[in-house]
C-alpha cells in the first residue's frame, strides 16, 4: 500500500520513519503547509517526496498529522477519495473530529489517538520507534468501513502499538484526566516561576523535579489550543477536580494539619498501586 501523511512533525514523521521497514507499503510522500517543515523532512530522508493536498487522494492510505482543528478543515477538503481509500487521523480529542466527518467518507475514516509524544515538535523532533509498544485508542470503529478497519489494525499491529477500543465522548473524558488536564498544569507550574521577579535564582535549583513537571511546558502553542478548545467541558472538569485536590493539601499545610498531609501524600502514592 502507499502512504501520505499530512503533518510532518513529531508524530507525522515518526510514523515515516518507523512505517519504512515494513515490506507491505510500497511509498511513504508527505504533505505539509509549511515550507521549512517541508524542507527539513526531505532532507531527513522522512519521507520520499512532498505532494500536495490535492494529490492526497492517490494514495491508499492518508494519515492526518496535524492539530485537530486542522484535522476537521482536512476531512471536508477529502470527501472526493475512492471507496477503498483509508483515512486514519491522529489527533488527541475524538468526538468533535468524528461529528464533523462527513458523511460521505465515514466509511473511509478511522478516529485513532496513538497515547505517545515528547515536548518537541517539528520534523527534527521524529523518533523512529516513538510507537512501540504504546497505546493507540481506536474510537467509534464500528461506524468506519470493514476494509478500513483492517487496514488500520494492521498498521498498528506492525507498529507493535497496544490497541483499545471505545467511544469517541468516552475517550475525550478519559483523555481530559490523563493527559490534557497534565499539560494545562504545566503550563501553568511554568508560569507560576517565569512570572517571579528571581526566576533566574529558582531555576537555579531546580532539579529533576521540576523538570519533570514543567516538560510539558514546551509543547506546541497552536497544537494544545486547538486541543483544549475541542475538549474544553471535560477539561474544565479535569482542572476542577485537580484544583479540589490542590485546595485540600493547601489548607491542610495552612492549617499545620501534619497528618492530613501526610494522608493526602500517602493517598497519592496509591495511583501506583494501580498503575504498577
Amino acid at each position: 500500500m502507499t502512504i501520505a501523511i499530512v503533518g510532518l512533525g513529531l508524530m507525522g514523521g515518526s510514523l515515516a520513519l518507523s512505517l519504512k521497514k515494513f515490506d507491505f507499503i510500497e511509498k511513504i510522500v508527505g504533505c505539509d503547509h509549511n515550507p521549512t517543515h517541508r524542507k527539513e523532512a526531505l532532507k531527513l530522508s522522512l519521507v520520499e517526496e512532498i505532494v500536495e493536498f490535492e494529490q492526497l487522494k492517490n494514495f491508499d492510505v492518508i494519515f492526518l498529522a496535524i492539530p485537530v482543528e486542522g484535522i476537521i478543515k482536512a476531512l471536508q477538503n477529502l470527501t472526493d477519495v475512492a471507496e477503498d481509500t483509508t483515512i486514519i487521523d491522529m489527533g488527541s480529542t475524538k468526538a468533535k473530529i468524528v461529528q464533523n466527518c462527513p458523511k460521505e467518507i465515514r466509511k473511509n475514516f478511522v478516529a485513532a489517538h496513538p497515547m505517545t509524544g515528547t515536548e518537541n515538535f517539528g520534523p527534527s523532533a521524529a523518533i523512529e520507534g516513538l510507537y512501540e509498544e504504546k497505546v493507540v485508542v481506536l474510537c467509534d470503529l464500528e461506524q468506519s468501513g470493514e476494509l478500513q478497519r483492517n487496514v488500520a489494525k494492521k498498521i498498528f499491529k506492525s507498529l507493535k502499538m497496544k490497541k483499545y477500543y471505545m467511544g469517541a465522548k468516552e475517550h475525550d473524558r478519559h483523555a481530559a484526566f490523563i493527559s490534557h488536564m497534565p499539560h494545562a498544569v504545566s503550563f501553568s507550574i511554568a508560569n507560576t516561576v517565569v512570572n517571579q521577579e528571581d526566576k533566574n535564582n529558582i531555576l537555579a535549583l531546580a532539579a529533576g523535579g521540576f523538570r519533570s513537571m514543567s516538560r510539558l511546558a514546551k509543547s506546541s502553542p497552536y497544537m494544545w489550543e486547538d486541543i483544549f478548545r475541542q475538549n474544553k467541558d471535560n477539561l474544565l472538569e479535569a482542572i476542577g477536580c485537580f484544583q479540589k485536590e490542590l485546595g485540600l493539601l493547601q489548607e491542610a499545610i495552612k492549617n499545620e494539619e501534619w497528618e492530613e498531609v501526610h494522608k493526602i501524600i500517602a493517598d497519592g502514592n496509591r495511583l501506583y498501586d494501580i498503575w504498577d
